[in-house]
């Protein structure tokens, strides 16, 4: 598969909860952007959640035509070193004009996207790739990214359910875990993945390096 090497990247807590509020808290917060810098990623993929929490407009996008793309496409508005990508699965998202962007969004949805939909994130001045159904075919989605976006190095910076996603679907070729010097310990926040099958086996990974900040933050890298 001609797809970019992909590198999962997340702040956790000793107990491996991913919550913004709370990581934002954490003694080395700010290696965690050295570090995000450090691995070379210029291309970052959020999910919805996330990318509602920390970059989409307020509000969501209803169409007055239902009518569905139905098919898969792209369409490309940019030429950058870098996109911050969003897995929006039915596009519904809000986003300002991305006109003159170093980094310009690049939206990933399914076919049954409402025309409608594209047609604004186009008037949006906002890339957009198209794939799968019910579900983003990731792996499709990572192809286009590479043969057509010149996407070479990608970095899964979202939530649970997105670097779960990008998990079973083998796609991650690495997993970069900064570990603040903190613990959340409240009940029921998320985890940097969780949602797999209870038959699912353990993911086996191999150590790469382990760095230590003055912060007391812990930098390991792990080859899947």
């Amino acid at each position: 598969m001609n797809r970019p090497y992909i590198i999962c990247h997340m702040m956790i807590s000793v107990d491996g909860r991913i919550d913004c509020d709370m990581t934002s808290k954490l003694p080395g917060v700010n290696d965690y952007y050295t570090t995000l810098n450090d691995i070379d990623v210029p291309t970052t993929v959020s999910g919805r959640v996330t990318a509602e929490l920390e970059m989409s407009e307020k509000g969501e996008f209803i169409p007055k035509n239902k009518e569905v793309y139905g098919k898969e496409g792209f369409s490309k508005k940019a030429d950058a070193n870098g996109y911050e990508v969003v897995v929006d699965t039915k596009g519904k998202l809000l986003w300002p004009d991305a006109s003159g962007m170093e980094k310009p969004y690049l939206i990933i949805t399914g076919t049954n996207v409402t025309k409608e939909y594209l047609e604004y994130l186009d008037s949006r001045n906002i890339s957009w790739i198209v794939c799968g159904k019910d579900e983003i075919d990731l792996a499709r989605a990572a192809e286009i990214l590479s043969e057509q976006f010149n996407v070479k190095r990608m970095g899964i910076v979202g939530g649970s359910k997105i670097n779960t996603a990008f998990l079973k679907a083998g796609l991650l070729d690495e997993i970069s875990i900064l570990i603040g010097a903190g613990i959340d310990g409240r009940g029921g926040m998320p985890a940097v993945f969780d949602g797999l099958e209870m038959s699912e086996d353990v993911v086996r990974l191999e150590l790469i390096d382990v760095k230590k900040y003055e912060s007391n933050a812990v930098w390991v890298r792990y080859k899947c």
